[in-house]
């Protein structure tokens, strides 16, 4: 098994309408050094092993889980994981 862990973030240039709600409450809360915050996504997945993994992962972020248009993807696959 392999464990599977993918970011998403906003590309430069997206604007981030929840980040930039996060950065007002936490300058409201005081921690007014936040100059800005970008929110993204964190998925794990757990796969079987196979010798096109990675492959399948880059169809995976492409045709669904991130939008290449807007958002930037990159992902890690540790070896070895049991359930």
């Amino acid at each position: 098994m392999k464990l599977v862990k993918v970011h998403i973030t906003l590309k430069e240039g997206v604007l981030d309408p929840q980040g930039k709600a996060v950065q007002g409450s936490l300058n409201t809360l005081g921690y007014n050094k936040v100059k800005e915050v970008r929110v993204g996504k964190f998925m794990e997945l757990t796969m079987e092993d196979d010798a096109n993994v990675e492959e399948q992962i880059e169809e995976m972020c492409n045709q669904l889980l991130a939008n290449p248009v807007i958002e930037n993807y990159e992902y890690t696959v540790e070896e070895g994981v049991t359930q």
